[in-house]
């Protein structure tokens, strides 16, 4: 997200919250933000800046995990403390928080987009009642929960030796089994029709009803749905939207049309109410509409294309899609026409609507700025040393 310099910076002493983690603050947001820096996640507050390090918050940013020196902490992300204390070795580092908050899971790398071939991978479970390690052949990596808290699904790269492609299975955490999805009726998928994917997951965000998680995948050379294994038909997909129902268990691939994902990934987001899910690709200046039931291609519309920038999405509630790119472009949700256009300076580097929807929040360089959503004037700036992403409003 792009924004303008305008630094507040006030002095002041350091608080120490949780009994480890230290708050200053050299400036003030109105509402609480969570961002990502060369720091670790921090929460920005009107209180000033909270660095919580090693951290990992739910996909709607509503629960949030953090690791210090011997413990886990569940945190409150609106306001800061801890709200229970896990025993907890050194190296783990969270990656995974469920959807009601009450499970976290960890491993001993972090996330990357191309993890280090290995032959086993340990995952720490912790929630009420503990934690428990699961010692897993291959190389597994962490990325969501099911509702009820007792599988997670997990992506497991392939070959272990080398690992350039995976496929998301699920860990049973009570038996510690890792098993092949469902397919969309909820049956079995027979062997040999599980998928197999090939690229960057650019962004993942839960549905209205937080029954269903969505993550766009670009860049696919090689990829095979399930669907095609079953029929033969030969796969190629540049970018779709794989789609995780939390509670059915099981995984279903939306294909987005060329050119999405045809582009540099970071020119791609999305966004989704319970009406519509919104995927963007700003460098073909294309918009899509799907349908989160029916989970099929509505249209397609045009939009300011802005080429080699990161692009981000927000939506309003009065019926407006914000696009993050060289500046934040209004469109009208309905026609996708654009309405107006608010100019800022920065790279883009996440967009989030304030809960009261008066404020949006935009990050920037070193900075993160918000405007007023009626009009885009600029209302105020803090200083984010180290910023890298802009993530949610608590």
């Amino acid at each position: 997200m792009t924004t303008r310099r305008n630094l507040l910076l006030l002095a002041g002493s350091a608080l120490v919250l949780g009994g480890c983690r230290e708050t200053t603050r050299p400036a003030a947001a109105p509402d609480v933000l969570l961002a990502e820096s060369d720091r670790g996640m921090l929460r920005l507050a009107p209180g000033g800046e909270q660095v919580l390090g090693p951290a990992a918050a739910a996909h709607d940013g509503s629960h949030l995990y953090a690791a210090r020196p011997g413990a886990l902490d569940r945190v409150d992300p609106a306001t800061g403390t801890a709200l229970r204390n896990t025993e907890l070795a050194g190296g783990w580092i969270p990656r995974v928080v469920s959807a009601d908050g009450r499970v976290c899971a960890l491993s001993r790398t972090g996330a990357s987009d191309r993890p280090a071939a290995r032959a086993r991978t340990t995952l720490l479970i912790a929630g009420p009642d503990g934690t428990a390690e699961r010692d897993l052949a291959g190389v597994i990596e962490p990325d969501a929960f099911t509702s009820d808290g007792t599988g997670l699904f997990v992506l497991e790269w392939l070959p272990a030796a080398a690992p350039d492609h995976y496929r998301v299975r699920l860990l049973d955490l009570a038996t510690g089994e890792v098993q092949p999805l469902n397919a969309r009726d909820k049956t079995p998928l027979p062997a040999g029709a599980e998928e197999e994917m090939r690229g960057d997951g650019r962004q993942a965000v839960l549905s209205a009803d937080r029954a269903m998680l969505f993550t766009l995948y670009t860049h696919q050379p090689g990829h095979r749905h399930t669907r095609d294994l079953l029929s033969g038909r030969p796969g190629d997909a540049h970018a779709f939207v794989h789609v995780l129902h939390l509670v059915e268990r099981w995984a279903y691939c939306l294909d987005l049309p060329h050119p999405f994902g045809a582009g540099p990934a970071a020119g791609h987001a999305l966004a989704a109410d319970g009406r519509t899910l919104f995927v963007a690709d700003l460098n073909a200046g294309k918009l899509a509409y799907a349908s989160p039931s029916s989970l099929t291609i509505e249209r397609v519309v045009d939009v300011p294309a802005v080429p080699g920038s990161a692009a981000a999405l927000a939506l309003t509630a009065d019926g407006r899609v914000l696009v993050g790119a060289g500046g934040v472009t209004v469109l009208d949700r309905a026609s996708g026409r654009r309405t107006g256009h608010w100019e800022l300076t920065d790279p883009v580097r996440g967009l989030a609507m304030s809960r009261d929807g008066g404020r949006v929040y935009a990050g920037g360089t070193g900075r993160v700025t918000w405007l007023d959503a009626a009009t885009g004037a600029r209302s105020g700036e803090v200083a984010v040393a180290g910023l890298t992403a802009l993530r949610h409003v608590v």
